[in-house]
């Protein structure tokens, strides 16, 4: 085949918002974005597509385009043979999720990124799978080059094989996105047997899940502590569900996987010890884990719990939120091309930004007085206890955390010098949702009113720049919002206000929470089998329409549908939110009953289906508030809803009107399941 005149197609990169895509802007690939224009070009040419699916913070997405996409002959092959789109998998997860599922029917196993599929032209199915492909020849596998050629002389030598595959993964991918609405009572069975599936599972060494890499898994956590009050509730504390939690939170707060200096979670570890983690902080682990440690001290009154959140929250805030309120995606695990560069050290570096006596507390208890655990550098990582390492040097507690404080903001600023990871400043709805909600759950439970600020801000932002006529846009840069948003937009955000709500009340947030659980049912909703799919029914259509119903990295969107709604259906009184939260549990109880512990968010749908949460308004002088909210926010209950109206505010919503008038004594009024108690005006009573 004659090479294409490089004039004719160019890389089409370069007025991406995606920084992942902007990344690839000056390669030699002529790259595309997912577009029409690509897909109707590969058509019209009868070349296959390769789709290259990535994102700014990962670290092998950065070698394969060091290695390949930055290659001049490596991109000669790429572009003399194929239509090349280049897709960031945090702005599409849509096409994330279709073709990660692909690569797994086609490979039997996970894929992962940099995500490399080879489609055919006119339906856009893939016959041809990997994830990072060698420059080089190495362990038996062919060489990227050599993979090009291969790829495209079997699609050519090969159509009926090609045709006959794709028609067969196209059938196992609609199985998938088909799910039978089933009638079935709800039990408690599949609570208990999520708790014994996450034993078996438990690390009893090392606390987490599994080997190695160990990911924080907050919806599993999360599960386990609701699991546990929900035993305390019955007089049968289920201690091991409490221990599994709790050690684990412990585990990962005193190890690498948490940046010791400044607050915040990388990725995962990449040991089984917490030790050494890639090095990537993203905003969708740190908001559920924000969320988890905040309701965490409140559940084992640990202070250390509310100093990891304290901390992760000051981190977002300062790092994270842009000066215009959103929160930025990532950061990267890279700088100056070396991962974890920017966050290691040697004990000769740390010992010359620190007096004597910090030395002497920091160093043992940071492992500076063992062998190097990171490519011959020191990741911090806590070996000992403070308490233990002040007794073995005679130094009493408080004066030993005075040296530590005073070592850490030493070395924070020495750290600022250095070159900094990169930052991915796309502000995601999704994403934004999941920190709104930990910063708001961290304001409640810890007193922290500029925690609530922060939250507030983030919420202006999107209603302001990413919700309009009712629908949200799914991602923000450089002053523009574009792509029609996910089911995940909606429900985080909706679950979002819910928690804000509940932190300072504020009807205008009441309001944009109905228009997004009215679009939710309008263009989400499966009318006929329940559940809701991933695209709305005016999206753009694909080889699939996803209905996610299990937990990835992030909670499944249904199972944070299906709790947001039920949620607010008890607060306004509308059946037809607790409705679709109910058929969306159904939908899912097929899945949910194989595998309970992979759908450890929709248990907690379950469980307020099961337990109707305890929904309590408390209208009075905005004087009393804060003696009332604490007294019931002091302990953890995750089946209870607080929400302080101050007597100022005139209710519009009927129901809420109907549930609390204004009075001139501070009165609380107590519901479940639609049902209200009398009035009660004595916090005592209350309690």
């Amino acid at each position: 085949m004659a090479l294409i005149n490089m004039a004719q197609h160019q890389n089409k990169l370069a007025t991406a918002t995606s920084p992942y895509l902007l990344q690839h802007a000056h390669n030699p690939v002529d790259w595309w974005p997912w577009c029409d224009e690509a897909l109707s070009l590969a058509k019209s040419e009868n070349k296959l597509i390769l789709l290259s699916v990535g994102y700014s913070a990962c670290h092998w997405c950065h070698v394969m385009a060091h290695e390949s996409f930055e290659d001049a002959d490596t991109a000669a092959i790429m572009n003399q043979l194929y239509i090349n789109i280049k897709v960031d998998r945090e702005e599409r997860p849509d096409l994330d999720k279709i073709y990660q599922t692909a690569h797994q029917i086609l490979n039997q196993r996970p894929g992962g990124w940099p995500l490399t599929m080879f489609l055919t032209p006119d339906d856009h199915v893939p016959f041809f799978a990997g994830t990072y492909f060698l420059v080089t020849q190495k362990h038996g596998m062919p060489p990227f080059k050599e993979v090009l050629t291969r790829v495209d002389d079997f699609y050519r030598e090969n159509p009926q094989q090609v045709l006959e595959q794709n028609a067969s993964l196209q059938e196992a991918l609609n199985k998938l996105a088909v799910t039978q609405l089933t009638e079935v009572s709800l039990s408690s069975a599949p609570l208990d047997q999520a708790r014994r599936q996450l034993e078996q599972q438990f690390d009893n060494e090392h606390a987490g899940f599994g080997k190695a890499p160990k990911f924080p898994h907050p919806s599993n956590l999360q599960r386990l502590l609701r699991h546990w009050h929900g035993t305390k509730q019955i007089d049968n504390e289920d201690e091991g569900a409490r221990d599994m939690c709790r050690v684990t939170l412990h585990a990962m707060a005193s190890g690498g996987l948490y940046d010791q200096l400044f607050g915040g979670f990388y990725r995962y570890s990449v040991d089984d010890l917490w030790m050494i983690p890639h090095f990537e902080k993203m905003l969708y682990d740190n908001g559920p884990l924000l969320s988890l440690y905040s309701q965490a001290y409140l559940g084992f009154k640990e202070n250390v719990f509310a100093r990891i959140a304290t901390e992760t929250a000051q981190w977002v805030m300062t790092e994270m939120q842009s000066p215009q309120g959103g929160y930025y995606s990532t950061l990267d695990a890279d700088s100056e091309g070396e991962e974890g560069k920017f966050y290691v050290w040697t004990p000769q570096q740390v010992q010359a930004n620190l007096s004597e006596q910090e030395y002497s507390i920091f160093a043992p208890l940071f492992g500076l007085d063992h062998e190097a655990n990171f490519e011959g550098q020191w990741h911090l990582h806590r070996y000992t206890g403070l308490e233990d390492t002040a007794e073995q040097l005679g130094v009493d507690v408080a004066t030993s955390q005075e040296l530590l404080d005073s070592a850490r903001k030493k070395l924070l600023t020495e750290r600022a010098k250095r070159i900094r990871p990169g930052r991915d400043e796309k502000i995601l709805t999704s994403w934004n949702g999941l920190m709104i909600k930990g910063m708001a759950q961290a304001a409640r439970y810890l007193d922290a009113p500029d925690f609530l600020d922060s939250a507030e801000r983030a919420v202006e932002f999107i209603i302001s720049n990413m919700f309009e006529d009712g629908r949200l846009f799914a991602t923000h840069k450089d002053g523009k919002s574009h792509l029609n948003a996910y089911l995940d937009d909606y429900a985080f955000l909706l679950d979002a206000l819910l928690e804000l709500l509940q932190t300072n009340w504020n009807e205008r947030y009441l309001n944009v929470a109905i228009e997004l659980a009215d679009a939710l049912l309008e263009h989400f909703e499966d009318k006929q089998q329940g559940g809701f799919y991933f695209t709305a029914n005016d999206h753009e259509t694909l080889i699939q329409r996803p209905k996610p119903m299990s937990d990835e990295a992030i909670p499944a969107g249904n199972a944070i549908a299906a709790f947001a709604l039920n949620r607010l259906g008890q607060l306004v009184s509308e059946q037809k939110y607790c409705l679709a939260s109910e058929r969306a549990v159904q939908n899912a109880w097929p899945q949910l009953s194989q595998a309970p512990y992979a759908h450890a968010a929709m248990l907690d749908a379950v469980e307020e289906q099961l337990y109707p949460p305890e929904l309590i308004i408390i209208r009075g002088e905005q004087a009393d508030k804060t003696e009332w909210m604490s007294a019931l926010n002091k302990d953890y209950a995750p089946r209870r809803l607080v929400f302080f109206i101050p007597n100022e505010i005139l209710i519009k919503h009927p129901s809420l009107t109907d549930k609390a008038a204004a009075s001139s004594v501070t009165t609380a009024y107590v519901c479940s399941n639609h049902v209200c108690n009398p009035p009660v005006t004595s916090l005592k009573d209350l309690i």
